[in-house]
């Protein structure tokens, strides 16, 4: 089974990427900020991880970046999920070694069109 880790904030950005998630056979793990994010990837790393951009605690950056210098830490793809869509910010999220990149809201085609684009059909 393919497994997933939703990294944001809001409750329901993360109910509804879990539905949507589930309906394409992916087992997900949810968190609520980078370090609880972190915390998770310590304990089972996933195969993709949806990750958002404007958290407390810890940013979606600071995550990525520290995820990426963790051993095993290159293995998921990480799809950014943000309400940031600026050149600048894509450009940043990709070169802190993100995957992908969806606008919020994203519906189920959009995001399973995203997780194609990395790999999961």
């Amino acid at each position: 089974m393919k497994t997933c880790l939703v990294v944001d904030d809001s409750r329901v950005i993360r109910k509804v990427s879990r539905h949507i998630l589930e309906t394409l056979d992916f087992d997900v793990t949810e968190a609520e900020n980078g370090q609880e994010g972190l915390a998770a990837c310590e304990t089972a790393m996933p195969d993709v991880i949806l990750l958002d951009w404007n958290m407390p605690v810890m940013t979606g950056i600071e995550f990525i970046t520290k995820l990426r210098q963790r051993p095993g830490g290159d293995a998921p793809k990480v799809v950014f999920c943000t309400t940031e869509n600026d050149v600048a910010h894509i450009r940043e999220a990709i070169s802190a070694g993100a995957d992908e990149y969806v606008m919020k809201p994203f519906d189920h085609e959009t995001l399973q069109i995203k997780l194609q684009l990395v790999g999961f059909e």
